[in-house]
């Protein structure tokens, strides 16, 4: 009986000359033969031998390893989720040398499993199982040039495993003037045609007042994708609003079995796309699939490997916790051994999605969060419904990093505080919602500490407002934003000084703490410390008034590392560095603020827990209703 394979995953090579990114792509390492044995001899980016998307050239004498994040097969997510049994690595080789295939085990150690000397242009088929990829593991291969040069081309990684969904996938996009990454990433999906042939339709949700259709190269890319393109402009709902909206278009259309949401400040590796579909159509049951995301302006750096939520103090970590972010630059696959082993997700950004339209079907759209936890509650939702999340290596784009953000300061943290609540209301299995109170008593603390009376006050509209109830999400998604910015003309600290002569003096000067090692920035007290700061400095915050100069100027300058909540409290008041870098906030000591956000802080954690119950009862009861296509309806408008 004939067999046919079908490919699920292309060798690539990057679109752009980036040097950065030629390590995702293949191992950089450089190894020539030195009389009997191997010696590395360069990290060279190889640029000058990308012959095209799919076309390698290896020197004469090197060895290249494709063990690397986009051409390496992740076997393990493929045995444990889907109906693939075995592959088969089909590449053309053009010279003569060996080809050479690896295995790794869960450990990250490497197993040769075939070798295959070359000469001329030759094919390759070599099929390989993948059934002992329980806990983790990848194949790969090598290419060991001999005297000439070798052309590596059209290389895949194939299966004749049937599809058990064979529909098509819908895009949708949410963005706030951020038109040139929309355009530039339209531009990369038309230009890929294995992309095109599983993409039934492109939503683009704008939500800015700098269009996306004004901008200079829109109407080429349109007239490329022509009606898979499909532009809506409604107002501003923040992520949530504009992806309910492209789950919505897409069950309405009727034409496609899963929904890829992206991000719209992002650079995406069309391959991906692809991957995402081919795989989703083979998982033995529905799932989310998500993909990784990469730092857009430090491109080989690995945010997470996967995402989850602890769910006693209900708070999402990146893992491995202590391994990320990951910087392929210095540590590719082959020398990553905790990368070989298979994590599972508790769910994965919206920077990059893939659901499921039967799962959107069964169990509603976006929550009317805004922004932050929608995409990690959803996920959560999925789980209860039985649709577990996926976060597939090989499958990335690239995003901006808030690295140079604190949102936890500005009028985000409302929805910090909110969602991360509701998500627990909806989907905490401890009573009393487990360790949240008290971590969210300690944020506030934290905040109080530090004279961050803004964000400490939006949190507590945030409790007010869950504690009325769940109407309020859908009722407040036209006005919150506006409100919340507004707030903060009262709070003197949000004024950034930007200027030289708007700058104050310092009382004290700049000081200047010594630089951690590592990357993980400075440490804050632990245990009995801990315990003994946090009443020695909330003791001095109740009691004390600032000194009169301190008040007049501020007593000292700060960089934002070292402008922590664990050094601030020992200042009246700071002049302090923004995330950004673009200026700098003025924070002043004020004892009355203070006691007063304090009693209230203690008022109110104290008032969710008591009534947990009843309004988990009460959220859990609403959620079909304020994630339906009916209730997201009237946000739907083109009136901005």
């Amino acid at each position: 009986m004939s067999l046919t394979w079908n490919e699920i995953q292309r060798i690539v090579f990057p679109q752009d000359a980036d040097p950065d990114v030629i390590s995702l792509y293949l191992d950089a390492d450089v190894w020539a033969k030195v009389g009997e044995r191997e010696v590395r001899v360069s990290d060279r980016g190889h640029l000058d031998d990308v012959l095209g998307r799919g076309r390698f050239r290896v020197g004469a004498g090197d060895r290249v390893s494709f063990a690397s994040y986009f051409n390496a097969f992740p076997a393990s997510y493929w045995q444990q989720w889907t109906n693939v049994d075995r592959v088969r690595l089909s590449v053309e080789t053009s010279g003569s040398g060996t080809l050479l295939v690896y295995r790794s085990t869960a450990q990250g150690i490497p197993q040769r499993v075939a070798s295959e000397p070359f000469s001329g242009t030759v094919r390759h088929e070599i099929e390989l199982p993948v059934v002992t990829f329980g806990d983790g593991g990848w194949y790969w291969f090598d290419i060991v040039a001999g005297d000439h040069e070798v052309v590596v081309a059209d290389g895949r990684w194939e299966t004749d495993a049937p599809e058990l969904r064979t529909g098509g996938a819908s895009i949708g996009t949410t963005t706030f003037n951020k038109p040139d990454y929309c355009v530039r990433t339209l531009g990369a999906l038309a230009s890929d045609p294995t992309v095109r042939e599983v993409i039934d339709r492109i939503y683009i949700v704008d939500q800015g007042n700098q269009r996306v259709v004004d901008e200079p190269d829109y109407g080429d890319v349109a007239a490329l994708l022509g009606d898979t393109l499909a532009m809506i402009e409604q107002p501003n709902l923040g992520g949530s609003g504009g992806f309910a909206r492209s789950m919505a278009e897409t069950l309405e259309a009727g034409e496609s079995d899963f929904i890829i949401l992206l991000d719209d400040d992002v650079t995406v590796e069309p391959e991906s796309i692809a991957r995402a579909v081919r795989f989703a159509r083979r998982t033995t049951r529905p799932v989310v699939v998500g993909g990784h995301m990469f730092d857009l302006l430090n491109r080989p750096v690995l945010h997470a490997f996967a995402e989850t939520v602890d769910l006693k103090p209900f708070v999402w970590h990146a893992q491995p916790h202590d391994e990320v972010p990951h910087d392929f630059r210095f540590s590719n696959l082959r020398q990553t051994r905790w990368m070989h082993a298979r994590m599972d997700a508790d769910y994965n950004g919206w920077w990059f999605c893939l659901i499921p339209t039967e799962v959107v079907r069964e169990i509603g759209l976006s929550l009317p969060a805004f922004i932050k936890w929608d995409d990690a509650e959803y996920c959560l939702r999925a789980r209860d419904a039985g649709y577990p999340t996926v976060t597939l290596p090989g499958m990335a784009l690239w995003h901006v990093s808030w690295l140079d953000k604190d949102d936890s300061i500005d009028w985000q943290a409302y929805f910090h505080a909110r969602n991360r609540i509701v998500a627990a209301l909806l989907h905490s299995p401890h009573a009393g919602g487990g360790l949240l109170m008290r971590d969210s008593k300690r944020w506030d603390l934290k905040h109080l500490l530090s004279m961050q009376y803004y964000p400490v006050t939006l949190r507590h509209r945030a409790l007010r407002d869950i504690l009325s109830g769940p109407d309020h999400m859908q009722r407040g998604m036209p006005t919150i934003l506006g409100e919340l910015r507004a707030a903060a003309a009262d709070f003197p600290e949000k004024t950034v000084l930007k200027n030289d002569e708007h700058l104050p003096r310092t009382v004290e000067g700049k000081l200047v703490y010594p630089v951690p090692s590592g990357t993980a920035g400075p440490k804050g007290p632990r245990g009995v410390p801990l315990v003994a700061f946090t009443a020695k400095m909330t003791a001095k915050q109740w009691l004390t008034k600032p000194a009169p100069q301190n008040v007049a100027e501020p007593q000292v300058e700060l960089s934002k590392r070292d402008g922590t909540w664990f050094r601030l409290p020992y200042f009246d008041s700071a002049l302090v560095s923004t995330a950004d870098g673009a200026g700098k906030v003025r924070y002043t000591r004020d004892p009355e603020t203070f006691r007063r956000l304090l009693r209230e802080s203690r008022r109110l954690h104290a008032e969710l827990k008591r009534r947990w119950p009843e309004l988990s009862a009460q959220y859990r009861a609403a959620l079909p209703e304020i994630t339906s296509r009916e209730a997201w309806a009237p946000h739907f408008t083109t009136e901005k």
